[in-house]
């Protein structure tokens, strides 16, 4: 009777996961009856998301106080003083909310320590200096510059250079050749053997400030790494990733990317958190390579048993999602890496 019951279940199963889905694609509605009705497979992607979206609203209407929207507007009042022509006048549906974010989060001490605060300040300042008469824009500048310019002699006293746009310039460019560099990307392979070698924060942090320079939209870098380096809690989070078992004892560090979907005001962001990561991911491996350290990427599917507990071993907030795992350390020179070759170039690209 047992077998019988499992049978017919795993056929509703199968009929459910393999023959329906076919019926419900001619419109994008009927995909979400589909969805809604069938499979819940997206329904914490939109959990999240919504909880993500509530959390920014939230501190923008009651507190006025969201780091991830400022930034955000700084970068896009950046792209108005880089463009060609500039625009006399600009910023004017933003430039408020812009300022009074900035005026909440104003911190003197933390000024002097925090290079963004710098940022920040700097933008603003070059902004008011070259938008030129305007009634909104000279109360705005009083109270940027009644709050700010006592301390900039403080948050400039050893930084010359101003972090505004600028021109690059040829001899600011490192020295290092195309040949030399894809040389790098060929010797980058997953490794997935290490020395029993303890790895210094300090080189971790290295890499990260190299991966810190990836680009990002608006800038708003919505991920942390989530480095686990405590042997109980690496263990721990080791057992989660499907695809690391018969080496998972032998990483002596995991990093846990987790996306922050609370840095956005709509759900049409919601999958920049896959692709800042990313960018940000591919530098940081690099990074490791020429610190002596080697890495493998480890997928993070999308299965609610695995993120349940991954949310319970980290503490995460419903906004923040796990996007993947890295495994670093010293490789291990007696351990094989898969040869892995790429796809054809005329297989990879096409032009126009």
């Amino acid at each position: 009777m047992i077998k019988i019951v499992k049978k017919i279940h795993g056929r509703i199963n199968f009929i459910k996961l393999n023959v329906l889905p076919r019926y419900f694609i001619a419109t994008p509605f009927l995909s979400s009856v589909y969805y809604l009705f069938l499979s819940p497979k997206f329904r914490r992607e939109q959990h999240a998301t919504l909880v993500g979206k509530v959390k920014h609203l939230k501190e923008m209407k009651n507190e006025e106080f969201n780091r991830f929207t400022l930034i955000r507007n700084i970068h896009r009042i950046e792209k108005g003083l880089l463009m060609k022509p500039r625009r006399k006048v600009f910023a004017l549906d933003y430039i408020d909310e812009t300022l009074t974010i900035f005026l909440n989060i104003w911190d003197e001490q933390k000024a002097n320590t925090d290079k963004q605060y710098k940022w920040f300040s700097d933008v603003l300042a070059e902004y008011f200096s070259k938008s030129g008469e305007y009634e909104l824009l000279y109360h705005h500048k009083k109270k940027f510059e009644a709050t700010v310019n006592s301390n900039l002699s403080i948050i400039q006293k050893n930084i010359n250079e101003k972090s505004i746009p600028y021109y690059r310039l040829p001899k600011d460019k490192p020295d290092l050749s195309y040949e030399q560099f894809f040389k790098l990307t060929r010797h980058r392979r997953s490794v997935r053997w290490f020395l029993n070698q303890k790895v210094p924060r300090e080189l971790i942090d290295a890499a990260i400030l190299a991966a810190n320079q990836s680009p990002s939209a608006c800038n708003r870098q919505p991920f942390q790494y989530r480095v686990i380096d405590d042997p109980v809690l690496r263990k721990e989070v080791a057992d989660l990733p499907m695809g690391i078992r018969g080496y998972a004892d032998n990483i002596p560090v995991l990093i846990v990317v987790v996306g922050n979907l609370s840095a956005y005001f709509d759900e049409r962001d919601r999958h920049v958190i896959y692709v800042d990561a990313s960018l940000a991911n591919m530098t940081l491996m690099l990074a490791l390579e020429t610190l002596g350290l080697s890495s493998c990427a480890i997928n993070w599917p999308d299965i609610e048993s695995l993120e349940q507990k991954m949310k319970k071993v980290l503490g995460l907030s419903t906004y923040e999602r796990p996007i993947m795992c890295l495994a670093l350390g010293y490789p291990d020179p007696k351990g094989m890496v898969a040869y892995s070759e790429k796809r054809n170039l005329d297989d990879l690209r096409k032009y126009n």
